[in-house]
């Protein structure tokens, strides 16, 4: 474990649902952090929050909360349209700032906070964490060392039973294709971020994104929305080393939803899988590998090096994950190095998925900067 001889204080902005279930408990977890100011637009929760958590300091506004002198980076957990307010805030302040992904709703904007930050001086932290997992660390390191040669292709397929038709109150600001907020925009980022820092980038994709839920119902009123976000993204590209790319991402999945990458090449194959796209207590990621020809897959377990948090096996998978980002980030700041997801990551996925669209409306290929 990495010594911290004073922990990393830190400032909540929101205290939802994902506030609740990963980053308290995560920040509760590492003993890098300890969790010292809250504020949200509910007074009354960061109140009941504060003193269930022991929260020391509840502000009683954004101002207030990110220039607290007992706040080292500023953590923004509100919904996707909000962000943009707090970051800007976080970085006036000369504060460090943790932002959830997506960003904020565009890239322009991403892409300005993005150059605030580093005008500003300040580390930024975007919640791209699947790409430190240590499946995913593992897989990189299995590519590298050539497990199955040169890569000829990758496919990914992920789905999820959320964002169906019928969908609870908390989560009706998915709905509007303005907010940025769809199982594309969320669940795409997260994953194609995941998939692309292990295999590398794609250099053109030509795309399908669709919406087959014209109408969402909120389940506990039955009030009938107008569905504008899209639900299904398929992709087809090629990757920088030239290795084929197949993506289907699909929310509002029944039956049998989770994660699946299967990784092809000249001397054998990988698959990787989990059979939540989510992550539950004890969802993990199986690998399994075959290195020679027409031989069953192997489990290929996960060696143990690659595990470097405190025992935690009663939390979900998805907040380990989240987990691990906040270790990178503490040892960032420990050894003053940059390996954490940062701002620029997010914009990069957020370039990405500009081309994705502009391919689907256009119907051609669309070239990416690599």
């Amino acid at each position: 474990m990495l010594a911290i001889t004073s922990p990393i204080r830190v400032g909540l902005v929101g205290i939802g649902n994902w506030a609740m279930h990963g980053h308290v408990r995560v920040l509760s977890l590492l003993p890098q952090y300890q969790i010292t100011a809250v504020y949200s637009q509910r007074l009354d929760r960061a109140k009941v929050a504060a003193e269930k958590l022991g929260i020391a300091h509840v502000a009683g506004s954004l101002d207030e909360l990110v220039n607290h002198p007992e706040v080292d980076l500023v953590v923004v957990l509100t919904t996707a349209p909000q962000h943009e307010e707090a970051v800007r805030a976080a970085i006036a302040a000369g504060k460090n700032v943790y932002c959830e992904w997506p960003l904020t709703t565009s890239t322009a904007v991403s892409q300005e906070l993005a150059c605030l930050a580093k005008q500003a001086g300040v580390r930024t932290l975007v919640g791209l964490q699947r790409r430190h997992a240590p499946h995913n660390r593992y897989l990189q390191d299995l590519l590298q060392q050539g497990y199955v040669g040169k890569v000829r292709s990758v496919r990914i397929h992920v789905s999820m039973n959320y964002f169906q038709a019928l969908r609870p109150n908390a989560l009706r600001w998915t709905v509007p294709v303005e907010n940025f907020s769809s199982v594309i925009s969320i669940y795409a980022g997260h994953f194609l971020d995941m998939l692309f820092t292990a295999m590398g980038w794609p250099v053109n994709v030509s795309a399908l994104v669709v919406n087959q839920f014209d109408t969402v119902t909120i389940k506990e009123t039955g009030e009938r929305l107008s569905g504008t976000a899209p639900d299904q993204l398929v992709i087809a590209g090629q990757l920088e080393d030239g290795a084929l790319l197949s993506v289907h991402v699909e929310g509002g999945k029944r039956n049998g939803s989770g994660v699946q990458i299967d990784i092809t090449g000249h001397e054998g194959d990988l698959r990787i899988s989990n059979v939540s796209a989510f992550g539950d207590v004890g969802d993990d990621y199986v690998i399994e590998g075959a290195h020679g020809d027409d031989l069953p897959l192997e489990v290929l377990p996960i060696p143990a090096s690659y595990s470097r948090l405190p025992a935690a096996a009663d939390l979900p998978s998805s907040v380990l994950e989240l987990a691990e980002l906040y270790h990178v980030y503490a040892q960032d700041l420990a050894e003053g190095t940059h390996a954490a997801a940062t701002f620029d990551d997010a914009v990069r996925m957020h370039a990405l998925l500009d081309g994705v669209l502009a391919s689907s409306q256009t119907g051609r290929r669309t070239l990416l900067a690599l």
